[in-house]
């Protein structure tokens, strides 16, 4: 059976001329996820753009799982000349706007970072989001990647060193749950990473009040400290996949503590901290500048840590132009079993 796929014309120019590729790319990784191995083309109906593949016909979960792509809007079977249209219930736990109100200068683009988490969980023993998989992103910012993963229905550890960023995510997402009405519960804790405290705050909350009284619930943590101390924090919890988007430039130079550090000393130390920080399985997706840090960079500290790269995604192409000095690239690795 043939099927064509319609994408998002993006919003952002730049942007909108990888998006065809990009996609393709994260279709093939959720397709081999469900045994599917076939070509996928890109192309022009009616003006719009879509990616076409063949295979057997797809099940309804399959369907349903292949409507989370991060920029598909229509699914359709071609029948001779047509577009039959599939049917599928929203996959969403949450309401699609949740990653994409709170917006602030230097946010990743919402449809890049869940492409990211969709392949990064494409590479895992089950793709399928779930209430029992958690996302980790170690340098999140305002926490754009873990409201990614609520809105798909899985939980989210954030942690970062910039705390205003984190008070900022804190007040948008309990001004979020109140305006929808969500039923949640927050609180504030504390954990130990050596001599170091982690302190956090923690949502748990529920997308109807029935599943919050029945404790059918998920949950995200909002922390500040070093990205090192990421094992600490998620001791007691089971992380199955970490997308992690590095700073670009200089003026948003990583830091360890108070000193300078370079992207590469960045990531030599704090890899092996990601790497125990994931279930066995488990897989990382992490995007860079390719102007301030090289592929081969990369790939040499992934390999140091013990990630091993998979081959399908080593033989697809995601670099892009953001701006005029940022070329996006993102490697894909998995924690074997």
């Amino acid at each position: 059976m043939v099927y064509s796929f319609e994408l998002l014309q993006h919003a952002n120019i730049r942007y909108r001329e990888a998006v065809s590729r990009l996609g393709r790319c994260e279709l093939l990784c959720m397709l081999k996820a469900l045994g599917i191995e076939t070509s996928v083309t890109e192309e022009t109906l009616g003006g719009a753009s879509f990616l076409t593949f063949d295979s057997r016909e797809l099940t309804d979960a399959e369907i349903l799982y292949l409507s989370g792509h991060s920029s598909v809007t229509l699914m359709a079977a071609r029948e001779k000349d047509l577009l039959r249209p599939l049917d599928h219930a929203d996959n969403g736990y949450l309401p699609a706007d949740l990653p994409e109100v709170l917006k602030y200068k230097g946010k990743t683009s919402v449809a890049f970072t869940r492409m990211m988490v969709n392949i990064a969980l494409s590479l895992t023993p089950d793709p399928f989001p779930s209430p029992a998989k958690t996302v980790l992103d170690p340098l999140c910012g305002k926490a754009t990647t873990g409201f990614c993963a609520l809105q798909a229905g899985m939980n989210a550890v954030c942690l970062d060193l910039d705390r205003k960023s984190l008070r900022e995510a804190d007040e948008y997402f309990s001004r979020y749950l109140k305006f929808h009405l969500l039923k949640h519960a927050r609180s504030e804790g504390s954990e130990t990473a050596g001599s170091a405290g982690i302190p956090f705050v923690r949502y748990q909350f529920a997308d109807t009040r029935e599943h919050f009284a029945a404790k059918d619930t998920r949950f995200l943590m909002l922390a500040v400290g070093d990205t090192e101390n990421a094992p600490a924090l998620v001791r007691r919890i089971p992380v199955h996949a970490i997308a992690a988007d590095l700073p670009y430039g200089i003026q948003h130079a990583p830091q360890s503590g108070r000193r300078p550090e370079s992207f590469t000393a960045l990531l030599r130390r704090a890899l092996p901290a990601w790497y125990r920080a994931l279930v066995p399985g488990g897989a990382l997706a992490l995007s860079f500048n390719t102007l301030t840090l090289s592929a081969d960079a990369v790939l040499s500290a992934l390999a140091s840590a013990g990630f091993v790269c998979p081959d399908l995604t080593a033989s697809l192409f995601f670099r892009h132009e953001v701006e005029q000095a940022v070329v996006r690239d993102v490697i894909f690795a998995v924690k074997p079993q």
